[in-house]
């Protein structure tokens, strides 16, 4: 194996070609760990030098480098303490970079994403493993009671925990797709109060590329679907499943308002030049 390959991928190869939870269960001789149990310890809050350099890197490389035309709106609407964001569209692998730079440092953010892409290589787990930021799903993996821990160990530090409504890349341009229920029923058990982040203009990247980020009032699960039941349902039951498909029709109805108003001025018209548009596929 080259030098260049162990750098990047560690002594086993296999490890960071793997990205199901069976081929990776196979390269390391049991089950992928989730949530917390990956970590190994509590999330934090606080924002650690480690990772007050890498917001700093990944803001220098959007705003200079890339000279993304960011606009941000909504800041004022930041609850304090912990929250959860949920995130919509996911069109881009640039999209947790914008919500890194469009929310403060500290608290810090951490991520509730797919370990299977995360970890397509291994050098990306060891990265995340040592400075945080992420707490891994597997699909086919354990109970949503390892999640709702996870959620509530990030909301109860006061640090922001955000997701991805939609679960995976790809999608209209101008309106989020099918968002799941996972999110809305981490807020429902949690009752932290929700916070909607409506992003466009990131499917396609090139050198000056116009994105919108709208941050909208926070609100909590009970608050948004009041008008739709009395009072919350019990964990576990068919009614705490419908109350999820509520609260996720209603927060993806609040961000396809904002998409809806904010994606037109993020259109350059043809004439633009789009140089750099190996950015659009740069971590795929």
């Amino acid at each position: 194996m080259s030098v260049w390959r162990r750098l990047l991928c560690g002594g086993d190869a296999s490890i960071a070609r793997a990205r199901r939870p069976q081929e990776l269960a196979a390269s390391r001789g049991g089950p992928p760990r989730e949530g917390l149990d990956w970590l190994s310890r509590p999330p934090s809050a606080h924002a650690p030098l480690v990772y007050r350099l890498l917001v700093a890197l990944a803001r220098a490389f959007l705003r200079h480098a890339c000279r993304l035309r960011t606009v941000v709106e909504g800041r004022q609407h930041l609850p304090a303490g912990g929250y959860v964001a949920v995130c919509a569209l996911h069109r881009s692998w640039v999209d947790p970079l914008l919500v890194i730079d469009a929310l403060p440092v500290e608290p810090r953010v951490w991520f509730m994403g797919s370990g299977a892409t995360a970890f397509d290589r291994a050098w990306k787990e060891r990265l995340l493993r040592r400075t945080g930021g992420l707490l891994p799903v597997w699909r086919g993996g354990t109970d949503v009671t390892v999640h709702v821990k996870a959620a509530s160990a990030v909301v109860d530090e006061g640090a922001v925990l955000a997701l991805f409504g939609e679960g995976a890349i790809g999608g209209p341009p101008d309106r989020p797709a099918r968002m799941r229920n996972g999110a809305a029923l981490l807020c429902l058990r949690t009752n932290a109060p929700i916070v909607p982040m409506a992003i466009c203009g990131a499917e396609e990247l090139y050198r000056g590329t116009r994105i919108s980020v709208r941050i909208l009032e926070p609100a909590t699960a009970r608050e948004l679907i009041g008008g739709l039941w009395d009072e919350v349902p019990a964990p576990g039951t068919r009614d705490e499943l419908r109350a999820a498909r509520d609260l996720t029709a209603v927060v993806s109805g609040r961000i396809a308002a904002a998409v809806g108003a904010d994606y037109p001025a993020t259109v350059d018209p043809p004439a633009v030049p789009r140089r750099w548009r190996w950015l659009t596929r740069l971590m795929r």
